[in-house]
């Protein structure tokens, strides 16, 4: 097993920020649900010591392969701290960087991340619109949508709507 295999493999054993943040300040979501490769990225923000707005926290769900879920989860850990500037100048490569180059193939799934995290700092007017519309109307803090969310529409369509979760493999 190579090295990128074993990295990878671990980050997908142990994913970092997996899941939906309920009080992210923004959500960005990218890929198509026609394929199947689909990522959405929840960001919050703070303000550090010198008054600054960067990240404080990333989160991502994804229906990807092993390579989107362990570059989404070594992503997120690298934009704690960043300005969304900082972050806007990364590069899907950066965003993969400790997982070592990807081979040609798999480039995709860092674009996918790429990809994801500019929807969640450059959001559209109509992205937000799908964001004020998802949420629950209670007094409770606003819900973020998850990746399912998007695809409530084909469920509506008649159309049966099935996941099926995989369960990590193990190294051999």
């Amino acid at each position: 097993m190579s090295d990128l295999q074993k990295r990878i493999q671990d980050a997908v054993s142990h994913p970092k920020n997996l899941g939906e943040m309920v009080d992210a300040d923004s959500v960005g979501t990218a890929g198509s649900e026609g394929c199947g490769d689909m990522l959405r990225m929840w960001v919050k923000f703070k303000e550090d010591a010198s008054g600054r707005r960067v990240i404080d926290r990333a989160t991502f769900q994804t229906f990807g392969c092993e390579t989107a879920i362990a570059v989404a989860s070594v992503a997120t850990e690298l934009l704690s701290g960043k300005t969304v500037q900082e972050a806007l100048e990364m590069s899907g490569n950066d965003l993969a960087a400790p997982l070592g180059a990807l081979p040609p193939m798999k480039i995709h799934c860092a674009q996918l991340v790429e990809s994801a995290l500019r929807s969640a700092l450059e959001p559209s007017p109509a992205a937000q619109t799908v964001l004020a519309e998802s949420a629950p109307q209670t007094t409770s803090a606003p819900r973020s949508p998850t990746l399912r969310d998007s695809f409530t529409p084909a469920a509506e369509s008649g159309r049966p709507l099935r996941m099926v979760f995989k369960s990590p493999t193990k190294a051999e």
